[in-house]
């Protein structure tokens, strides 16, 4: 299984990041000083894919707006003589081929999905939730796809949570297939603690094949009146194997206030020129 398109879902209202979000779209919030869509497009670059197909909703063109040139800034920094900030800026400018796709009313993660069906094609897909980055040793969506190819199969990103956290994820009915690998038997869309099949949840990276968009076309509003994604797959694995990958790495929710602050911290401290700043502030607060 060869994959070469990735579909990023920026299509969402960014409720739970009101009021930052009223007027900039929550995928051009930082993180550091990088808006968190690009940190996506270049983990799916870095992954090996060639075109993304970006799902905004309408009055989100900006979004993609990012990733194009802009001539007078440009002029502006060169003759400044910012040659730095210049090379950040054009190392932004596409980073792949990116096409959009529009989400007119938000029906769902499934239904955002559906949306790409035109641009997707018959061919094997990757899914993107920009809320969801990660610091890893590799790419997370490569990890992903370097499973998919060996079993040829569609695969999801999972991480075990805590038994309290398990409400708000879509959680797993799984075996051991491998190292940090698993077969999925089922899916349960936020589950009550008690009623959760396991502590592994789906996170905002997958692997899919092209028959998830017939699924998706004559699925039913699940939870929350919505055409959920997670009940595609539960359908989708009647009919092929699915697998998940405990993947290696940090993950940071930017919809959470705290993983978004968490967030600018983790990569923060990962910068030459800010660590050292931070980390003496992180101790000077620490200490009070």
């Amino acid at each position: 299984m060869k994959v070469k398109k990735a579909v990023i879902l920026a299509a969402g209202m960014g409720t739970r990041m009101l009021p930052s979000s009223k007027v900039i779209p929550k995928e051009l919030l930082p993180v550091v000083d990088t808006p968190a869509i690009q940190v996506v497009v270049e983990e799916a670059v870095a992954s090996g894919i060639e075109e993304i197909i970006l799902v905004i909703s309408p009055g989100k063109e900006t979004v993609a707006e990012h990733f194009e040139s802009n001539a007078e800034l440009e002029r502006h920094l060169e003759q400044r003589g910012k040659r730095d900030i210049l090379e950040i800026i054009r190392k932004s400018n596409n980073p792949a081929r990116i096409t959009m796709a529009e989400q007119r009313q938000p029906l769902g993660l499934g239904h955002a999905v559906l949306q790409a069906r035109a641009a997707v094609g018959d061919e094997p897909f990757a899914v993107m939730l920009p809320d969801d980055i990660f610091d890893s040793p590799r790419p997370c969506l490569r990890q992903c796809l370097d499973v998919a190819e060996k079993f040829d199969a569609p695969v999801v990103a999972l991480l075990r949570v805590a038994r309290s956290e398990l409400s708000k994820y879509g959680i797993v009915d799984a075996v051991a297939a491998g190292e940090r690998t698993y077969e999925l038997r089922g899916m349960v869309e936020k589950p009550p603690p008690e009623k959760a099949p396991s502590e592994f949840a789906i996170m905002g990276r997958y692997v899919l094949t092209p028959d998830i968009f017939d699924l998706l076309a004559e699925g039913k509003p699940g939870a929350g009146g919505e055409i959920q994604l997670t009940d595609a797959l539960m359908a989708l694995t009647a009919r092929r194997k699915i697998y998940g990958y405990e993947f290696e790495g940090v993950r940071y929710d930017l919809g959470d206030r705290v993983g978004f602050i968490s967030a600018q911290i983790g990569f923060g401290l990962k910068r030459d020129d800010l660590a050292d700043r931070l980390r003496a502030y992180l101790k000077s607060v620490i200490s009070q």
